[in-house]
């Protein structure tokens, strides 16, 4: 199998440098490409795509949250994990609400970094459960109300049985094997379940998945 293609955008050189280097060191990660802000890395990606960015969110000319949400809209679009220094930074919380498939902080361990990067690159959360619960919180705080909660349960009544069942599974973010194992089905079939969830709700990530379950109050 060929390494996955990754493409590293952050306005400090040295930032990019570091990942390039720590990245470097594992055979199945190859480092592409880099972009200093937004702009230039759907430009490159356009060009010559990549399996995934790694994005910063404050960056001049366009920040990460518009790349994302602009690379989101492209047919087959990559993978994106957005980097912050805050854990509750509201800019995290908004670049999931477009589409990233996750997030890592800047000073998050080396071996944990390239651990999220291959978990984002097979379908699986990067976020924990406790990472997760706090961003719903987060993002629901500001729209609360009987209103979001009808919207939600519109959307969720297309789903199956089965397909909520996982649906809530992935609220509580539980991973592809722990959901097989609970549902008693095979990780292929709970992929295919995934795969439908996100096309039925025209989410792009398990967190707008969560966040939908967690306003119909099915969390």
């Amino acid at each position: 199998m060929s390494a996955a293609r990754i493409m590293i955008v952050d306005d400090d050189p040295l930032v990019r440098s570091g990942l390039r280097l720590l990245l470097g060191g594992d055979p199945a990660l190859d480092v592409v490409a880099e972009a200093g802000n937004g702009q230039q890395a759907i430009d490159r990606h356009a060009a010559d795509p990549v399996d995934m960015l790694l994005m910063d969110l404050r960056m001049p000319v366009m920040d990460g949250i518009t790349a994302t949400a602009r690379l989101k809209s492209i047919e087959d679009p990559p993978s994106v994990i957005v980097l912050t220094t805050f854990d509750a930074d509201d800019h995290v919380v908004r670049a999931l609400a477009v589409g990233a498939d996750g997030f890592l902080l800047k000073d998050t361990a080396p071996e944990d970094i390239v651990a999220a990067i291959k978990n984002v690159l097979q379908g699986l959360p990067v976020l924990s459960p406790s990472v997760t619960a706090a961003l719903i919180k987060q993002v629901v705080a500001g729209d609360g109300g009987a209103g979001r909660s009808t919207r939600a349960r519109d959307e969720l009544a297309a789903l199956t049985d089965r397909e909520r069942d996982v649906a809530i599974c992935l609220a509580r973010g539980a991973s592809n094997a722990e959901i097989a194992t609970e549902l008693y089905m095979s990780v292929a079939t709970v992929k295919a379940h995934i795969s439908h969830i996100f096309t039925k709700l025209g989410t792009a990530n398990r967190v707008q998945v969560a966040i939908l379950i967690h306003d119909a109050g099915l969390a």
